[in-house]
């Protein structure tokens, strides 16, 4: 199988380079040149476990990737989550479902794809010889996850960049206090999309990024967005076959990544409800799919600090399905979004999608009410996807952190503190980060520094 870049000025290539690269040459998100159409396979997958349903499905797409080698590494990749089922499924109500997605080494969803990651960088340097330079930016969870999903592997260096002050203090910590002399937690002044955007133009300089084996670990990483699709279609599996075609997924959104890769499914034949975006606040998307602009806004921190976002990267991989694969109408957009900061869609249909958005104290109000009438712990961001459930029932709500990595909302909540071991062991640890701007140059200078390149 071959990928595309969503920009259509870049060769296709095969899944290792495209994992590789991260982002297109010419700044684009890479894509399958046609999608598999799985609907056949899904009565031979009915049942299997996670990891035997990751491999199954990751052989449609890294042809490039001897099947032994996968399985190896797809095995890997799930050995350390908690639960034996990896991925559970939770049921709250008779048609209101939970799908845990923090079992990983980082209590958060993010563990699924980065750990997949982490071993597909692995193997590339295994097979190439070649060090790499893994570079990414993160709201929250994308750090920590990367961060620990490269912990131990040979010929990596690894820079964070994440926003000052606006991730939660466990978060940092998680990043921050790692002790390990390969990897970078870079704090950068400003907001994550300032840090995305500088992490952009990075890897906009192509001398450079063949000079230090510059890699993604941010969801413009076509992997990432794959090994999400998994845990999809793992629980539409896991529903009662009566209720799958009929269920909605609600997923609190930040970047678009996460609810892309279940959006792309229905692009290979399985039939879902549609998709829920629930936003916080900073509530771009929300916006979008109301009034179809799409607007850069105001950044204010809240208690679901891993969706203050006004910039969704993945957007444009839906974006280029929205404009029926026309390479030209997506650089036209972007580039008019990205010299404005606003793109107004004279027709926008929502393809299947509805979302909403929820404030700090319906967030609070939420945790306490889910706590209350269910027993259950929710984190912030999952509680944003809980807000008001009207007419998407059945549905399933993806949880995409453990509460214990967000005490203080918690504790404001409910009047209790969720705890979690490895958590609890991070807080007496020194932090070690360096401070940057979030600038190319500052980036470039800061690696060439701390490398041998």
């Amino acid at each position: 199988m071959r990928y595309v870049s969503t920009r259509g000025g870049s060769s296709p290539v095969g899944f290792t380079e495209a994992v590789a690269l991260g982002l297109a040459p010419d700044g684009g998100l890479y894509l399958p040149e046609s999608l598999p159409n799985l609907e056949g396979k899904l009565k031979d997958w009915e049942g299997l476990e996670y990891p035997d349903l990751c491999f199954s499905f990751f052989k449609e797409f890294a042809t490039d990737i001897e099947e032994n080698v996968l399985a190896d590494i797809v095995r890997r990749s799930y050995q350390s989550f908690t639960h034996p089922g990896v991925a559970p499924l939770q049921q709250l109500d008779e048609d209101l479902y939970v799908l845990e997605l923090f079992h990983g080494p980082t209590l958060a969803f993010k563990d699924f794809a980065l750990q997949l990651l982490g071993n597909f960088y692995e193997e590339q340097i295994r097979r190439t010889g070649k060090p790499i330079t893994v570079l990414g930016a993160t709201s929250g969870d994308t750090g920590a996850a990367a961060i620990h999903g490269l912990l131990g592997k040979e010929g990596v260096n690894i820079f964070i960049l994440y926003p000052e002050g606006r991730v939660s203090f466990l978060q940092e910590r998680q990043m921050t206090c790692i002790g390990a002399n390969n990897v970078f937690p870079l704090s950068v002044t400003g907001t994550f999309d300032d840090a995305q955007l500088a992490l952009k133009e990075t890897f906009s300089d192509q001398t450079f990024k063949e000079r230090v084996g510059l890699s993604a670990v941010n969801s413009i990483n076509l992997a990432r967005i794959l090994a999400q699709s998994v845990y999809y279609l793992y629980s539409w599996l896991l529903l009662p076959e009566q209720k799958r075609t009929r269920t909605t997924y609600v997923v609190p959104t930040g970047n678009f990544g996460n609810v892309f890769a279940g959006w792309l499914l229905g692009k290979m034949g399985i039939t879902m409800g549609g998709f829920h975006l629930a936003t916080n606040q900073n509530d771009v998307m929300h916006r979008l799919f109301e009034s179809g602009i799409y607007a850069k806004g105001p950044v204010t921190p809240s208690y679901a600090p891993s969706m203050d976002i006004q910039v969704a990267s993945n957007f444009e991989r839906f974006l280029y399905y929205f404009v029926d694969c026309d390479f030209g109408k997506v650089r036209e957009i972007m580039k008019s979004f990205s010299e404005t900061g606003s793109y107004r869609f004279e027709e926008f249909h929502n393809h299947g999608f509805s979302s909403s958005r929820a404030s700090d104290q319906e967030i609070s109000a939420v945790i306490r009410s889910v706590s209350s009438s269910h027993g259950y712990l929710v984190d912030p961001h999952t509680a944003c996807g809980l807000v008001n459930l009207n007419g998407l029932l059945p549905c399933v709500v993806l949880a995409t952190a453990h509460p214990a990595k967000f005490p203080e909302v918690i504790r404001e909540a409910v009047g209790a503190e969720p705890k979690a071991p490895s958590l609890e062991d991070l807080k007496d640890r020194p932090i070690v980060n360096y401070p940057l701007e979030p600038t190319r140059e500052a980036i470039q200078n800061f690696i060439l520094e701390n490398t041998d390149f």
